[in-house]
């Protein structure tokens, strides 16, 4: 009875053997699969191959929340995938399954979706979104990598975390560059990088040993690559290897994916790559943080993104800052933000020099013709390089609308300079890489009118608006005789104004300078508004005097100012007592100014 059992079993392995003999030699497991009950038969092999269908996103902006990872990963197949007759399949607590699994879903350019950690999906309960994304895809068969339970109604090939490049060969019928170790921590970055058509076979670096050279992902005679086991690679598994033969999907056009709003899951980096997406890192979850980022989507001129974590959201938003960026026009010390906020990135401060061109009484600004004035600047905010990490940038603040003792001949107690005088100040700071501020003193007529008269200026990317209320009159007021004010409701028409013209143009963010040294400067301040996303909001303390006068000034007006403005210090020559402050006495201020004006 042993002898027939014997040669019963003979018989059975001996078709195995010679199944496998045409498969590229290579160590560790072999593929298994298995047809659940009721799953369709596999495709047949003399068939075509079926086709993968990538498509980009279906608004230009669609943001993805990573914080779970299975649902991020559905997401992200949703998002971009419109048929998978192939999936590949791990589970969420199993990191070299994932690694894995990644390589191969790059290789097949399919979507790479996830199980809920084990204990979540013990007695083989699969997330529920999984199945009907398998339905949507009309997938067909699915490469299970590592303990992962297997989903109904499809053939089902499996592998251990840590198969090599012959393992996957042998499992996708794709190619496979060099296996490469992956240390914790780096799995994000790892799949970042990988492409077809020959991705890196990652592995986790406990599981992989790579020795020397590995072509193809195959160890080759003498070394050895340790995979981890896998509970669910039974000895009784038959050994079929291979998937339906597929065709991945062309890159999807047009469209990036972007990162930088913290860890994004292995499974959905897999994902994008395997549909061909470039990843543009945008620290902050903004992409015109950076020159980096600003550069890339320029390249690129996306009609989509791909926004991998919450902090990018809205998505309306999101477009409205990718289409500034697509622009490729950066403000004075790099990227698109007048004040970048992300504390990883070196933030900005302004120093500048402030009067009216050919004016020498109204500030230094005006003592020296445009060459010497843009050379004056650079020497004022060089010596703040060297007492801050952040990037100093020079700048002018030109007086546009100049308070008048007379009425003038449109009876508003303030001289409009014509734009034709201001621009070849305006244009020489602007190629010297320096800011430029426009500052309004209306007398009796109201900031929004004045500032629109200057809207061809203002349509510069480095060119930003300040407002004076000590100058705004009343209807039978003149100056000199009290201080000025504006009502904070003028002060938001403005803005609301200026924002929408960086809107419309896809100009960098703005600034939008409040002069104030008497909370009476600007009435219902509090309900300053500052939400604007394409201006920057400065409150510019103008105090002089004695130095603990203006501090004190400082002090008073910080008090109760609405959230997220930005704060600006001015030094007087004539007018500040004993003197005013050297750079090391200006940047000893607390907070530190953000802008440094001289008059």
């Amino acid at each position: 009875m042993r002898t027939r059992a014997r040669r019963r079993l003979v018989a059975l392995v001996v078709p195995a053997l010679v199944l496998l003999a045409g498969c590229t030699a290579g160590t560790g497991p072999s593929p298994a699969v298995t047809t659940p009950t009721g799953a369709p038969p596999s495709p047949s092999r003399t068939s075509g191959p079926l086709p993968i269908r990538a498509v980009a996103p279906a608004e230009p902006a669609v943001v993805v929340d990573v914080t779970d990872p299975v649902q991020a990963a559905l997401a992200a197949s949703r998002a971009l995938y419109a048929a998978a007759p192939v999936a590949v399949l791990a589970a969420a607590d199993d990191t070299a399954g994932q690694l894995t699994a990644a390589s191969a879903a790059v290789a097949l350019g399919a979507p790479l979706l996830l199980t809920p950690p084990a204990a979540a999906a013990s007695g083989g309960v699969t997330e529920p979104g999984l199945a009907a994304e398998l339905t949507r895809l009309r997938t067909v068969a699915v490469l299970v990598v590592g303990p992962a339970p297997a989903p109904r109604g499809v053939v089902v090939v499996r592998l251990p975390g840590g198969a090599g490049g012959a393992a996957l060969t042998r499992a996708t019928g794709a190619a496979f560059g060099s296996t490469a170790p992956v240390a914790p921590g780096d799995e994000a970055a790892a799949v970042g990088r990988l492409a077809r058509p020959r991705p890196t076979v990652l592995a986790a670096s406990a599981t992989a040993v790579v020795v020397g050279a590995v072509a193809a992902g195959d160890p080759g005679p003498g070394r050895t690559q340790p995979v981890l086991a896998s509970p669910v690679l039974a000895a009784a598994e038959p050994l079929v290897p291979t998937l339906p033969r597929t065709s991945p999907p062309a890159a999807v056009a047009a469209t990036v994916a972007l990162t930088g709003a913290g860890t994004v899951p292995p499974a959905v980096l897999a994902t994008v790559r395997a549909a061909g997406l470039p990843l543009v890192d945008a620290p902050g979850a903004d992409p015109r943080a950076t020159s980096s980022a600003v550069q890339a989507l320029a390249r690129a001129t996306p009609a989509h993104v791909l926004a991998l974590g919450a902090a990018f959201g809205p998505g309306d938003r999101l477009a409205e800052r990718v289409a500034t960026a697509t622009t490729g026009v950066e403000l004075p010390g790099g990227g698109q933000l007048y004040f970048p906020q992300d504390e990883a990135l070196p933030g900005k401060r302004y120093v500048s020099i402030y009067g009216s061109p050919g004016t020498p009484a109204l500030g230094v600004l005006g003592e020296q013709d445009v060459p010497a004035t843009i050379a004056r600047a650079q020497a004022h905010a060089e010596p703040y390089r060297a007492l801050t990490a952040d990037t100093v940038v020079p700048g002018v603040e030109i007086i546009a609308t100049i308070a008048s003792a007379g009425p003038g001949t449109d009876g508003n107690y303030s001289q409009e300079r014509p734009v034709a005088d201001l621009l070849p100040l305006v244009q020489a700071a602007g190629a010297a890489g320096m800011s430029v501020v426009l500052d309004l003193q209306p007398g009796r007529t109201d900031f929004l009118t004045q500032a629109q008269e200057y809207q061809p200026l203002l349509e510069l990317p480095y060119v930003s608006l300040a407002l004076d209320p000590e100058w705004r009159l009343g209807p039978t007021q003149v100056h000199l005789k009290q201080i000025g004010h504006v009502d904070v409701d003028e002060v938001n028409a403005v803005s609301a104004w200026l924002a929408q013209l960086v809107r419309d143009h896809h100009l960098p963010q703005k600034a939008l300078v409040l002069h104030e040294f008497a909370l009476s400067m600007i009435a219902g301040r509090d309900r300053l508004d500052t939400s604007h996303d394409e201006l920057a909001v400065v409150i510019h303390v103008d105090g002089q005097g004695s130095q603990p006068a203006k501090v004190g000034t400082w002090n008073a007006i910080r008090q109760g100012a609405p959230a997220g403005v930005h704060w600006g210090w001015k030094n007087f020559y004539d007018e500040d007592k004993p003197a005013m402050l050297d750079p090391v006495g200006t940047y000893a201020i607390q907070p530190t100014p953000d802008l440094v004006t001289y008059q």
